[in-house]
């Protein structure tokens, strides 16, 4: 029904991934597995609808609050998530990370401290440090850690990535009621990054943190989020996002309008959100079905070329962390062999604070994704031999 094995030639349209290869490995004749977007096209209804918008001829100045959009938001979290979300707690922003560097100003200053699970998602460092906050990571899974950095009196923020990036774990709603219990003892806001919340595997159960936090006068939290992740769409740009406070609600949307400057957002973002949030489900429920079979494909062949590595698809997303480490490889060896040898492009664990580890990107055509996990495994077998 859709086409999710039909390659499309990215070249040559600005894509990061592909286009902009030499940037971070110095080549460009290379197969790229890295930046976090999908090799397939928007879902069918997402496009008609642009071309529709497209087709009206007319993009004056647009309001996110008229039309439909917080209702398409709305309902999607009711039918998705069995979660109920107040549209006229929404707030509307060009990306998630804006909204992140604009709750950093409001919630923490310079030289604070920000609590983050490591590996970390690069987009958090540049964004903290960025601001010249301290980033200060704990594993995943270390309670003690995490509330021993939360202790700390500077420590004025808890910034969760769920589902996680770059490993794809999904958070437990006993682990989100502990992370809120934690932040709200030590007087941490909390923000929670949920872009890749749509992309959560059968079997596992996505648990908004409007679900576990309590709304109210004096509750710095915040949910951030895009459809532009799950109907990949992100350079059309766009996302919303869910604050505790009504008094820091509103003070987050005068900062966007005033010192941001967000008069009017991308109205093809809000026609693509509208269009995904209402009929884009079926495509989205194939997807998820196809790149989980991509992922069973790269446990198997990773299986049989490198057993000693026991990898296992992540719960939620198309990214594969992979850890080396018990190949006794260096990552910096790997991708040098990867890059001259193979002439394939994945993203060393590095980049999220965390060598010795692998992000592959499968969101592609099965095809493509065989020749890089296959390159992957010739890659490591020689350094080993």
């Amino acid at each position: 029904m859709f086409e999710f094995d039909r390659e499309i030639d990215r070249r040559g349209t600005w894509s990061v991934q592909w286009d902009g290869i030499s940037d971070r490995f110095g080549v460009s004749d290379l197969l790229p597995f890295t930046i976090s977007d999908m090799d397939f096209a928007s879902p069918p209804a997402v496009l008609d609808a642009l071309r529709a918008r497209v087709d009206h001829g007319v993009f004056g100045y647009t309001d996110w609050r008229l039309g439909e959009f917080r209702e398409a938001v709305r309902d999607w979290y009711a039918s998705r998530y069995g979660a109920e979300v107040d549209p006229e707690a929404m707030v509307y922003a060009p990306s998630v990370l804006s909204q992140l560097s604009q709750l950093l100003r409001m919630w923490t200053e310079p030289g604070d401290g920000v609590v983050v699970h490591t590996p970390t998602y690069d987009g958090f460092r540049k964004a903290v440090t960025g601001l010249g906050r301290e980033l200060r990571g704990v594993p995943l899974g270390d309670t003690e850690a995490l509330e021993r950095e939360l202790a700390r009196p500077d420590s004025r923020m808890l910034l969760l990535c769920s589902p996680h990036n770059p490993t794809g774990r999904v958070w437990r709603e006993d682990e989100l009621t502990e992370f809120a219990r934690l932040a709200e003892r030590h007087g941490a806001a909390v923000v929670s990054d949920e872009i890749h919340a749509d992309l959560t595997g059968a079997g596992h159960r996505h648990v908004p943190w409007t679900a576990v936090a309590e709304p109210g006068r004096g509750r710095r939290w915040a949910l951030v989020t895009s459809g532009t992740k799950a109907f990949n769409f992100p350079a059309l740009s766009g996302s919303y996002g869910f604050l505790g406070d009504p008094e820091e609600r509103a003070e987050f949307v005068r900062r966007m309008e005033t010192g941001e400057g967000l008069a009017s957002p991308a109205v093809l973002s809000l026609t693509a959100h509208i269009a995904a949030y209402r009929h884009g489900a079926p495509w989205l429920d194939a997807l998820r079905g196809y790149v989980a079979g991509t992922m069973t494909m790269a446990a198997e062949r990773l299986a049989a070329g490198l057993p000693d590595l026991a990898w296992t698809p992540p719960q939620a997303g198309y990214l594969a962390w992979i850890d080396l480490r018990p190949l006794g490889i260096d990552e910096t060896t790997l991708q040098e062999e990867l890059v001259t040898k193979e002439k394939v492009a994945i993203m060393p664990g590095g980049v999220y604070g965390t060598p010795g580890f692998v992000r592959l990107n499968l969101g592609c055509p099965r095809t493509k994704a065989e020749r890089g996990v296959d390159a992957l495994v010739r890659a490591a077998a020689r350094l080993r031999s």
